[in-house]
């Protein structure tokens, strides 16, 4: 596209592009806004260097004209977007990218490929987080998923409230607590069940996490009571009936004396199964393969769509809407607005997207979209414990429908003004 628009001359009419879903994964009332971070870190970074360059033109993708215009590339537009954490609806334009044609066009791989995994991810983990009622999820995927990918799933994770990572690569990267536990493998390795737990309290302390299900349950549980007293700190359930385990586990906790010892469920846990367990006397959720795979739907589904587009190449020339008429897969043309509105309860009712004139906007209304990059350089980066709090105030001020895990439409509508 960039080459034929060089040769066409159209590519240095500045245009704008909008990335949203058509719609939410079946089931979902709400999707959330995840990897905005990592997103400015590889924008920065994008560039065509000369290895790169050799590729193009020795396997006669592009032409000299083209290769010389790469060779120079870095995006010089602007970028706004729904800050990362909040949530977003059918139709929501929660990234909008300003720039000429060739310039912006190049970035719809990239931007779509981290915003539809983040997201995806981020949405499992805020409806598990919703399930868990307060009692902390532990991201545990990294095992599940591309080794780049478990790193980037912590981080979304952590935006929508899980409290810690077993990735130490994330928490090197994004200041994630780190936690974890040991593998049956460990205990295997060892010639009985108490060397073992003896070897990781030696190792690690009285408030380590042991793992009781390698052999039988009850035995275990008195071992480690035995070993470290009532100052153990957990222990771990991965198979079975976790319902009825964490009961009898809780029940013998208590009776030998160690009241304050934790009980981590983990074993191909989703939001229906911590749901399930909220009656449970379980304190902590340990979560892996749904996460990291969106919980049944691994991608967010987002599309990047040319919204806007000046009538010529020339500085001060018009901006014209455009949109596709495609059937089944319509948009809506011009650059728009977004904006949420609230009921006089504080509670939010609909996702409001303006096109044309800006308007005033009252108390009733939030202005949604938020400047990233300007004039191509970044500024809209944050604390990652920023999106966090955003995403628990955001999730907060929805219906309470929102947080209802069956099947249902998108909690708010979407209004085209």
């Amino acid at each position: 596209m960039v080459e034929a628009a060089l040769r066409s001359g159209a590519a240095h009419r500045r245009s704008v592009f909008e990335v949203f879903a058509r719609r939410l994964p079946d089931g979902r009332r709400y999707g959330v806004m995840a990897g905005t971070g990592r997103l400015l870190d590889a924008i920065e970074a994008f560039r065509f260097d000369d290895e790169t360059l050799a590729f193009l033109a020795e396997n006669h993708v592009v032409g000299r004209a083209t290769l010389d215009w790469l060779a120079d590339y870095r995006f010089r537009g602007n970028l706004y977007g729904y800050p990362e954490g909040e949530c977003w609806f059918p139709g929501s334009p929660i990234m909008v990218v300003e720039g000429t044609f060739a310039e912006a066009v190049l970035l719809e791989t990239l931007i779509l490929s981290v915003l539809n995994h983040d997201c995806a991810v981020a949405a499992a983990a805020s409806r598990m987080t919703s399930a868990s009622a307060g009692r902390p999820c532990i991201e545990m995927g990294s095992r599940r998923t591309h080794e780049q990918a478990a790193v980037a799933a912590a981080r979304a994770a952590y935006v929508a409230g899980f409290a810690s990572t077993s990735n130490l690569r994330a928490g090197q990267a994004y200041g994630i607590p780190t936690v974890g536990t040991s593998a049956h493998s460990f205990t295997l390795l060892h010639d009985g069940e108490r060397d073992a737990f003896a070897a990781q309290i030696a190792a690690l302390g009285k408030d380590t996490t042991l793992l009781v299900d390698t052999y039988d349950v009850a035995e275990a549980v008195r071992t480690a009571v035995e070993l470290a007293g009532s100052e153990l700190g957990a222990v771990r359930l991965d198979s079975g009936d976790l319902l009825l385990l964490a009961h009898r586990v809780r029940r013998q906790l208590d009776d030998l004396g160690a009241a304050k010892t934790r009980i981590v469920v983990t074993s191909d846990l989703d939001e229906y199964a911590i749901a399930a367990l909220r009656a449970a006397p379980v304190d902590a959720y340990g979560v892996g393969t749904q996460l990291v795979t969106g919980s049944g739907h691994p991608t967010a589904s987002l599309v990047y769509k040319l919204v806007a587009r000046a009538e010529s190449d020339a500085a001060d020339a018009a901006m014209v809407p455009v949109a596709k008429k495609s059937p089944g897969k319509p948009s809506h043309g011009g650059r728009k607005t977004a904006l949420r509105a609230y009921d006089a309860d504080g509670v939010a009712e609909a996702e409001v997207l303006r096109t044309g004139e800006a308007r005033p906007v009252g108390p009733e209304l939030r202005e949604l979209l938020v400047p990233l990059v300007l004039d191509g350089e970044t500024v809209g980066r944050e604390p990652l414990a920023k999106a966090r709090e955003r995403h628990e105030r955001a999730r907060a001020e929805l219906p309470l429908s929102a947080t209802q895990l069956s099947r249902g439409e998108p909690v708010l509508p979407t209004v085209y003004e």
